[in-house]
């Protein structure tokens, strides 16, 4: 396996990423690639994002994964998540990998988990250079999200007034209002304990604590659900835990509801909203099924893609 640190070009932005080649390349060979998108305020080293490389690279897929701005080593206000603009990160991102000698330039897809996967999704609808995509607990429409993440009536009161509030506060100020991440997505107490045994794993150095009102805000705002079924015919695999206790699963049904064909939906039980790092073999065998299916690693049967680059 080769490994390469690059710079990605965004917006005037420079955004850390890693490539990695699959054993066995053969010199002038191509092959299909993904794009390994991170969730929310997270980095390219959580294990959500490790995993399904590892995986991806085993089945022989060239990998690129990377900070989006303002988060890990990327340029940009550190903190400052904004979905549109993750969505314009991952446009720039795959054209940065279609120049790549070892990749199929129009076999690039999109795997992403939580935030990452609605961005994937949402990026596929509007960029047809993307080539396939897989979600993974991801959602499609951030109000219905959030009324289902603060779900009694008090805790809906105090989100939206903390969206209220931010907005005040920079027309007041000219700045920012700053919240924890709990306040904009909560994480049940026992999950959080589950991970905190893990923590390097999941919440790796540079994990974003503190976020921006306006992050809430671009969440609240996003709607893959209206773009998703402009991917097809393109391939889209949605993957969520039957009870997610983060992301609540009705988020990928309307989604999968929305697609056009061909799209597949897996509910999973006894994992929850974290299952790439839970690591479990029953996800990693319909992901691989699927893969085999709708978008194998190498595009040509018996030449291996065998492309020249002169």
């Amino acid at each position: 396996m080769d490994e390469e640190n690059v710079t990605i070009p965004s917006a005037g932005l420079r955004l850390a990423g890693v490539v990695r080649t699959p054993a066995g390349l053969q010199p002038r060979e191509r092959r299909s690639a993904f794009l390994v998108l991170h969730g929310f305020g997270s980095n390219k080293n959580s294990q959500n994002v490790l995993a399904p490389c590892k995986m991806l690279e085993e089945l022989g897929y060239v990998t690129l994964r990377f900070d989006m701005r303002g988060c890990g080593e990327s340029d940009g206000e550190h903190g400052r998540v904004i979905c549109l603009e993750q969505v314009e990160d991952t446009g720039n991102a795959l054209g940065f990998l279609s120049q790549h000698p070892a990749v199929l330039p129009d076999r690039i897809a999109v795997i992403g988990t939580s935030f990452g996967g609605a961005v994937a999704v949402y990026a596929a609808g509007i960029d047809r250079r993307i080539a396939a995509v897989i979600s993974n607990g991801g959602w499609g429409d951030g109000e219905r999200k959030f009324r289902g993440q603060h779900a009694t009536p008090e805790t809906w009161a105090r989100f939206t007034a903390m969206l209220a509030e931010g907005r005040a506060h920079r027309e007041r100020t000219g700045q920012s209002l700053m919240v924890p991440r709990y306040d904009i997505v909560p994480i049940p107490t026992k999950l959080r304990d589950d991970l905190a045994g893990r923590a390097v794993q999941m919440f790796p150095p540079g994990t974003i604590a503190m976020f921006p009102a306006e992050t809430a805000q671009s969440m609240f705002d996003f709607r893959a659900d209206d773009v998703v079924g402009q991917i097809a015919p393109r391939p889209l695999l949605l993957l969520h835990s039957a009870n997610d206790s983060v992301t609540p699963t009705e988020q990928s049904i309307e989604m999968f509801r929305r697609a056009g064909q061909p799209t597949e939906l897996h509910l999973f039980s006894g994992v929850d909203h974290f299952m790439f790092a839970e690591d479990s073999a029953r996800v990693w065998g319909v992901v691989q099924n699927w893969l085999a299916t709708y978008f194998p690693a190498r595009a040509v049967a018996g030449a291996d893609a065998l492309r020249s680059t002169a």
